[in-house]
């Protein structure tokens, strides 16, 4: 719901520099990976580690580095992969069902237990299994929703363009925001959708089977250009064009209302879309931070930060929005410094990773 959250907060010229984010993110996505998998180490029992720490430490010499990344990630992961999701969808479903957030938050709660606690990958495996399938679901809704009003797409569109290099006046309920506003909302909602820079993405992509760190990057980077921009720029196209971002509502509230011209079935589609992509990004970055977390303390760390990281689930299901944002905003900007450094100091090492997968992949062909 970062898109809702961005234009509401920087207009409608905030859908652009997400955008922009996404297209610029496909390139540093790409070197993450590379030298995650060049970096990673293999434990003694088999189980492969890796991610922007072991890169800082093997790859820069800079072990401290390593730590205050690490140190970073596992904190930040509360945020922009738990609390703001939960957060998400309990306000969601609040508005849809007229359910409370502490009755979602238990529910929620409950099932991230019931995986990370005991052990039921099942529910994890469904979840998995039902992503794809509500992403079509997603993009098919959005479709629909602009094929209802095609004749308005064009005008959508250049007032997206003006207003990220303009600002956007007061409308509606829509308070108005400058070019500074527009910017800021939308390169930060791009960066928490894409997560590029961040570092977070290359700690899976690092425990990835692959002959060559290229080949897994290439498959990792693909990951931004779907979901940001594609799958932003589409949802950000579908507010604007939808007129509902004047209505001053925020978030998750400003995408089923856009949604909701789909008539109820529109906003049921998006609660259950979203309740399946908060889910499975609930797991995902727990397995970021718990990652970070056992790089700075071992085993016996694993314990306290999955207790920690469920009691997490619940406050943010029933906290305020702003205070869930701001703690998700500065906690990734923290995340990425020691990150976007390592990327800068060896990006003559992701050069000569690609260059020398490129020279292979045509040797063999």
């Amino acid at each position: 719901m970062g898109v809702g959250t961005a234009i509401a907060a920087g207009g409608p010229g905030a859908v652009f520099w997400m955008w922009l984010t996404g297209i610029f993110g496909i390139a540093t996505k790409y070197a993450e990976a590379v030298l995650s998998v060049k970096y990673r180490t293999t434990s003694k029992d088999g189980s492969i580690a890796g991610g922007p720490m072991y890169v800082l430490e093997r790859g820069m010499h800079c072990r401290w580095l390593g730590v205050v990344f690490a140190v970073f990630a596992s904190i930040a992961a509360f945020g922009i992969g738990n609390m703001v999701q939960s957060n998400s969808i309990a306000v969601l479903v609040k508005d849809t069902f007229h359910i409370s957030p502490w009755i979602t938050g238990l529910v929620l709660t409950g099932l991230t237990a019931a995986v990370i606690i005991g052990g039921i990958r099942s529910i994890a495996k469904v979840c998995e299994r039902f992503v794809p399938v509500m992403a079509i679901f997603y993009v098919l809704g959005c479709l629909i929703i602009l094929a209802l009003e095609w004749k308005t797409i064009p005008d959508s569109i250049g007032i997206i363009f003006k207003s990220a290099f303009t600002g956007q006046a007061a409308i509606g309920g829509f308070l108005g925001a400058g070019m500074k506003e527009a910017m800021r909302f939308g390169i930060a909602r791009g960066l928490f959708s894409n997560e590029s820079g961040l570092g977070s993405a290359p700690i899976v992509a690092a425990a990835a089977q692959t002959k060559h760190p290229a080949r897994q990057a290439l498959v990792s980077s693909t990951g931004t250009f779907w979901d940001t921009v594609v799958i932003c720029a589409l949802t950000g196209i579908v507010l604007v064009n939808s007129g509902v971002w004047t209505e001053g509502l925020n978030g998750a509230l400003l995408v089923k209302t856009a949604f909701g011209r789909v008539h109820f079935l529109g906003s049921v589609i998006l609660t259950i879309g979203l309740l399946t992509f908060v889910f499975s990004t609930i797991l995902g970055w727990f397995y970021y931070g718990e990652k970070s977390a056992e790089y700075l303390f071992g085993h016996r760390v694993i314990k306290p930060y999955r207790w920690l990281w469920i009691i997490a689930v619940m406050t943010g299901s029933v906290a305020g929005i702003p205070l869930v944002w701001s703690f998700a905003d500065i906690a990734n900007a923290l995340m990425a410094l020691p990150n976007l450094i390592s990327l800068l100091v060896l990006s003559g090492v992701a050069y000569a990773e690609t260059r020398d997968y490129l020279d292979s992949d045509m040797h063999s062909a």
